[in-house]
C-alpha cells in the first residue's frame, strides 16, 4: 500500500514537471505569429539573435509565459495556505476578497503615480497589493471572530470582494486617459505586457515564499490536525498563523500587481492537487500545488489568447471556466458527505 502511493506520488510529479515544460515551449511557439519548433529550439539554445522570431521571443513571449507559470504557481500555494489556516477546503484569496483588496490598492496606486507622472517600479506594485491583500485579509479576520459559519465567512468575504471591485471601477472609469490605457484590461485580468523586470520580482518573491513554506510544512500538518494538538507538540501557533498570513497575502498580492485579480485558481487547483495526490501531507501538497497552479494558468493563458485570436479573452474568464466547476463540484461533495454524515 505505501508503495502504491509512492508510485503515485511520483507519477504525479513526474506529469506535472513535464507538463509545464511541455506548456512552457507551446506557449513560447504559438501566438498571432508561429515559431516552428525548428527555429524555437534554434533560438533558445544558440542564441539566435539575428532570426526574425527572435525579438517576438525574448521580448514578449517568454516573459509572458514565465509570468503565468510563476504567478500561476504564487495563487495556488496561496489558496493552499489560507485552507490550511482556516481548515477548509473552500477558502482562497479569491473568494474571500483578498485578491480584491489587492486589486483597489494596486488600481489606486497606479492612478496617482500616472496623474502625477510618477515612476512605477514592480516593487511598489508588489507593495501596494501587499497592503491591500492585508487590508482585506484583517476584514476577514475580525468577521472570523463573530462568524464561525465557513459559509457565513465566505458570503463576508464576497461582500468584502464586491465592494472593493465596485470602488475599482469607479476609480477606472473616472481616470480613463491615454495614459492608463492598459488599466482596464490589468482590471480583468492578464498576463499580457509582461517584462523581464516582473518575472525577476515575481520569481524571487515566489522563491523565497516557497522556501519559508517548506519550513511551515511540518507545522501545518500538526495544525491540521487541531490547535491543542500543535500546541501539545510544541509549535507556537500564534507566529504560525501570522506567517501563513503574511505569506498568503504576499503570494496574492504579487500575483494581482501584475496580472490583475485572477479567479478560482487559488481554490480550485489546490483541491485538483489533493485529488491526485489522495493525501493531505504538506510536504507533497505544497509543491504540487505550486507545479499544478503553474501548469494550469498556462495552459489558461495560451487558451486566452489563442482561442478567438487576434481577440484576447481575459485571464479570469478562462480561469472561471475551468475552475468554478471544480468548487461546484466540490460544494456538493462535502454536501452529500454531510447528509450521510448526519
Amino acid at each position: 500500500m505505501h508503495d502504491h502511493a509512492d508510485n503515485r506520488t511520483v507519477l504525479v510529479f513526474a506529469l506535472l514537471s513535464f507538463g509545464l515544460i511541455g506548456l512552457l515551449l507551446f506557449g513560447t511557439a504559438v501566438g498571432s505569429v508561429r515559431i516552428r519548433p525548428e527555429a524555437l529550439l534554434s533560438i533558445l539554445l544558440q542564441g539566435g539573435e539575428n532570426a526574425p522570431e527572435a525579438a517576438i521571443l525574448f521580448r514578449l513571449r517568454l516573459p509572458r509565459v514565465l509570468l503565468a507559470a510563476l504567478l500561476g504557481g504564487a495563487l495556488s500555494l496561496s489558496g493552499c495556505l489560507m485552507q490550511a489556516y482556516f481548515r477548509n477546503p473552500i477558502a482562497g484569496p479569491f473568494v474571500l476578497g483578498i485578491s480584491s483588496g489587492a486589486k483597489l490598492t494596486v488600481a489606486l496606486t497606479m492612478i496617482t503615480a500616472l496623474s502625477r507622472t510618477w515612476y512605477l517600479s514592480s516593487w511598489s506594485l508588489v507593495l501596494a497589493a501587499f497592503a491591500g491583500a492585508l487590508i482585506s485579509m484583517g476584514f476577514v479576520l475580525l468577521a472570523a471572530r463573530s462568524i464561525r459559519n465557513m459559509s457565513m465567512l465566505l458570503v463576508a468575504g464576497i461582500m468584502i470582494s464586491y465592494i472593493c471591485s465596485a470602488v475599482t471601477e469607479f476609480l477606472v472609469t473616472f481616470a480613463e486617459d491615454s495614459d492608463i490605457a492598459n488599466l482596464h484590461s490589468w482590471s480583468q485580468g492578464s498576463f499580457s505586457g509582461a517584462n523581464w523586470s516582473d518575472v525577476v520580482v515575481s520569481a524571487l518573491i515566489v522563491g523565497a515564499a516557497m522556501i519559508a513554506s517548506v519550513f511551515l510544512a511540518k507545522p501545518m500538518g500538526a495544525w491540521l490536525l487541531g490547535e491543542s494538538y500543535a500546541k501539545s507538540v510544541g509549535f507556537n501557533v500564534r507566529d504560525f498563523r501570522l506567517t501563513l498570513i503574511l505569506l498568503a497575502s504576499l503570494l496574492a498580492g504579487c500575483c494581482t500587481a501584475f496580472a490583475g485579480p485572477v479567479s478560482f485558481v487559488g481554490i480550485a487547483v489546490p483541491n485538483l492537487a489533493r485529488l491526485l495526490l489522495k493525501t493531505e501531507r504538506p510536504q507533497l501538497l505544497l509543491p504540487a500545488c505550486v507545479l499544478l497552479g503553474a501548469v494550469f494558468c498556462l495552459g489558461c493563458d495560451i487558451i486566452a489568447r489563442c482561442a478567438f485570436a487576434p481577440l484576447e479573452l481575459s485571464i479570469s474568464t478562462v480561469t472561471a471556466l475551468f475552475g468554478a466547476p471544480v468548487v461546484i463540484a466540490l460544494l456538493i461533495r462535502r454536501s452529500k458527505k454531510r447528509q450521510m454524515g448526519g
